[in-house]
């Protein structure tokens, strides 16, 4: 996949765990909700129909108490390979309303290739344009995403089911 370093963060990285234990960890309620927000904050919600048009939808908790409600429609799904979505549609694919202070559009698609007993992990955050991106970097993208990804490793080498 071709990426534009104006407009797309990567975060890519080779982890101890093979590709279908990191799609589990992906594409199950239960396994995301102990994961998917960088500690301290929690993911307190959590609801996927894992399909192309279907819902992915999380509540993220900071640690000062507050609800952050986040959702998006899939647009491809390849078993322990691909998994695409995007903040700019709702379910059905029904155009996003997103509130401009809290949220702005973008497309994720996650690559898994096995490597070794292993997995290459791939994340590509796409943004319509360099605000957007430089926005989702102040946040933290490279910090959050990678802390995030060791709490999957963590987690799924504990539940491995």
């Amino acid at each position: 996949m071709k990426t534009d370093p104006r407009l797309d963060l990567v975060l890519e990285r080779v982890v101890d765990l093979p590709p279908e234990l990191v799609w589990k960890a992906w594409t199950t309620p239960q396994h995301l909700l102990q994961w998917f927000t960088p500690a301290p904050w929690k993911t307190v919600e959590c609801q996927l129909d894992l399909r192309p048009g279907g819902l992915f939808r999380t509540v993220m908790r900071s640690p000062e108490g507050q609800n952050y409600p986040h959702s998006g429609c899939y647009l491809e799904v390849v078993p322990n390979k691909k998994l695409v979505w995007t903040a700019a549609l709702e379910a059905g694919y029904r155009p996003a309303k997103l509130d401009p202070h809290l949220g702005f559009p973008f497309t994720a698609t996650l690559l898994l290739e096995p490597q070794g007993k292993g997995t290459k992990y791939t994340a590509i955050v796409m943004h319509a344009d360099e605000a957007d991106l430089k926005k989702h970097e102040s946040m933290g993208f490279r910090e959050g995403w990678g802390k995030a990804l060791e709490q999957l490793v963590e987690h799924m080498k504990v539940a491995k089911s």
